[in-house]
């Protein structure tokens, strides 16, 4: 069964991809902010290798909504080559986040930052990944991948927005408790709103100078292969439910345009355009479950910088995004059944159905031995899309499918997930915290 390279991400992100993780303001949870939690963990996957680290964890850091999260990680040694040389490298790194932060004189607007410092034994690029792409076209080399990202998120006076704008919520057992009339009201007159800015940098490099530069897939003469992209991201988010983290009725969207200028490092400027759609729909119980929700979301995008008919390099379209960004499936959140950013083209369509049931039985609750578990829920899923170069009917035909299932917790008031899921390229099976639709 092969593993995803991004499975540690489940123990570094804890903190810094919940914008509400905190939700505890009346009831005895709430003392948890005020500790200090240390995690050390352990993984193995193809890109690292065995590997571990630690990881602390402060909730309420400052102000209530507010969380600190930092790792440090590394992985036993692996034989790699390099440029036909044989070399020994690990996986090594760090990582910061801090959300969520309300600035001075501010009652809406809230700051978050993460970044990330890391080396890949064996990473995994799929260049050439159109619908239609070979699985084996993939280029696996040892480099570093850096991000860091910032966001600045403004909560609208409306709705919700104007009692609420942090998202604290009450919880008992793991559900939001005085909910029960939120959810499906009139859009922008309920709910809560935001609107905000995101900058983002990440750079990826490879050791394999002479085999990229070789591969057709760069620039040939370029001395060292780092592709670089830095821009800006504006949002609109509405979330119309009644439990952001685990919601059982309502729905939620969010349009979403990236610009990369081009400026400094970046190797070329792209753009874009993305919008998700997720819609809850709650069900009748049977004796053994305590919650069962329909979950289906639509997410679709287009870059409309990427051109066809200009090249970079050999079969590199001019002005498109990379791999990572963009009109992207596959991985821990998008057709699960296939590796990170297996699928990129420049027009992408994808719907998943999820049944989620929470069932009565919870054999680690009060257990002094683990973290606050407060119920398991058992999820069967199904997915399609696909990618094209253009922004049409086909992109509903010819589309790639997978199935799963999933055990999920609420653990310490976060969802954790573990997702296995089958498609006509393999099995994958993911660690990840957050429903899969948040991201």
């Amino acid at each position: 069964m092969k593993h995803a390279k991004h499975l540690f991400i489940s123990f570094l992100t804890t903190a810094a991809l919940s914008s509400s993780l905190i939700h505890a303001s009346e009831d005895t949870n709430l003392t948890k902010s005020k500790d200090w939690t240390i995690l050390p963990y352990a993984f193995t996957t193809d890109s690292t290798g065995f590997s571990g680290g630690i990881v602390v964890i402060k909730q309420g850091l400052l102000q209530p909504q507010t969380t600190l999260a930092a790792s440090v990680f590394g992985g036993a040694p692996q034989d790699i080559t390099i440029n036909e040389q044989p070399e020994e490298a690990n996986f090594s790194g760090g990582f910061i986040s801090f959300s969520d932060f309300k600035p001075p004189y501010t009652n809406r607007l809230f700051f978050s930052l993460m970044g990330l410092k890391s080396y890949f034994p064996r990473a995994h690029y799929y260049i050439h990944s159109s619908n239609d792409s070979n699985k084996d076209d993939v280029f696996t080399t040892s480099g570093d991948s850096n991000f860091f990202n910032t966001t600045f998120r403004f909560v609208l006076p409306i709705g919700e927005g104007l009692d609420n704008p942090e998202g604290l919520y009450t919880l008992q057992d793991g559900f939001a408790m005085g909910r029960e009339g939120y959810g499906n009201g009139t859009p922008f007159l309920t709910g809560r709103t935001s609107i905000g800015l995101k900058t983002f940098f990440q750079s990826n490099n490879s050791d394999e100078t002479e085999r990229w530069q070789d591969s057709d897939w760069w620039k040939h003469g370029t001395s060292v292969p780092t592709w670089d992209a830095n821009g800006l991201r504006f949002f609109l988010t509405h979330d119309n439910t009644d439990f952001d983290l685990n919601p059982s009725r309502g729905y939620h969207f969010q349009l979403q345009y990236s610009k990369d200028f081009g400026k400094g490092d970046s190797l070329q400027s792209w753009d874009f355009l993305e919008f998700k759609y997720n819609q809850y729909f709650n069900l009748d119980t049977f004796s053994f479950t305590k919650q069962n929700v329909l979950a289906l979301s639509v997410w679709t995008g287009y870059s409309y910088s990427w051109d066809n008919d200009r090249e970079i390099a050999p079969g590199f379209n001019a002005h498109r995004p990379p791999p990572w960004e963009g009109a992207r499936l596959g991985g821990f959140n998008r057709m699960r059944g296939y590796d990170s950013n297996r699928f990129s083209d420049k027009a992408a369509f994808y719907a998943t159905a999820e049944y989620r049931a929470i069932i009565d039985y919870n054999p680690l609750k009060n257990n002094s031995m683990v973290p606050d578990v407060d119920w398991f829920q058992v999820v069967a899923f199904v997915e399609v899309g696909r990618v094209h170069d253009q922004y049409n009917f086909d992109l509903l035909s010819d589309m790639k499918y997978d199935v799963g299932v999933s055990l999920r917790a609420m653990a310490a008031e976060l969802p954790v997930r573990l997702d296995v899921a089958y498609s006509d390229e393999g099995t994958n099976m993911w660690v990840m915290i957050q429903q899969p639709f948040d991201f």
